[in-house]
């Protein structure tokens, strides 16, 4: 299976009455769950980091195991954040770890009713892709979006739900989920490499990407031999997530 399948086993899958008014699992004490009720209504995919000990194969069974490694309060200019690194590790069967990621997890505070729609509208298209090795264009479509939250079982509905995105989080418009752009990337070095060709990688989430809007997805090989860069940007120049990876 390609590197990154994993974003889509083993997932917990809440009843729908249990979910909140985002869409994911309520944390609160009256619907005890995995994650602490912090009371912080927004929610964000920040970034992971990944080791890859040994390929996942069709057939197999998995199993995937999960604790809370730390909980960090911070202040930030949008108010009061809060940190939860959660660390999954993936086994086959036979108990062979597959691989381990550490799941960074931001939540915030609740944008208020006239909070501006967060990023501006693009600028003129500046990307210039001549630094890069690799370089693939790719406009995440609504419907994109709508099958990667199913097969991630994730209803958080700044992914489907565009009235929701724009007036309740204040975003410009449907936003690409963290992971899809992380497959995206990973699926780059496997185009490139071969699949499973990749050690570690990690990515971290810089800019939100807006679903209808063209990305541009690159690699190149990074100052020391064998690692590599990665990254999304938008056509403006702005960057979305940046990656970085290891190969075997």
């Amino acid at each position: 299976m390609p590197q990154g399948i994993h974003f889509c086993l083993a997932n917990p899958a809440a009843p729908t009455a249990r979910l909140g008014a985002d869409g994911h699992p309520r944390r609160d004490t009256q619907a005890p769950g995995f994650l602490p009720p912090i009371p912080l209504p927004r929610r964000m995919w920040a970034g992971s980091s990944i080791v890859f000990q040994a390929p996942l194969v069709i057939g197999q069974d998995v199993e995937r195991n999960s604790r809370i490694l730390s909980i960090t309060e911070k202040a930030g200019t949008s108010g009061r954040l809060v940190f939860v690194e959660v660390e999954h590790e993936i086994l086959t069967a036979d108990a062979v770890p597959a691989l381990r990621e550490v799941q960074t997890i931001v939540f915030r505070e609740a944008a208020a009713s006239d909070t501006p729609l967060a990023l501006p509208v693009p600028a003129a298209e500046t990307f210039d892709p001549a630094p890069w090795e690799t370089h693939r264009v790719i406009t995440p479509a609504p419907a994109l979006l709508m099958r990667y939250s199913a097969l991630t079982f994730n209803a958080h509905r700044i992914h489907y739900d565009l009235p929701y995105a724009r007036e309740v989080e204040r975003y410009r418009g449907l936003v690409v989920h963290g992971p899809l752009l992380a497959s995206l990337l990973l699926q780059l070095a496997a185009a490139r490499y071969g699949e499973n060709a990749l050690r570690e990688f990690s990515f971290r989430g810089l800019s939100p990407a807006i679903a209808g809007e063209p990305l541009h997805l690159v690699l190149r090989q990074a100052a020391v031999e064998g690692e590599l860069e990665l990254a999304a940007l938008a056509g403006d120049g702005r960057q979305i997530t940046r990656a970085a990876a290891t190969l075997r």
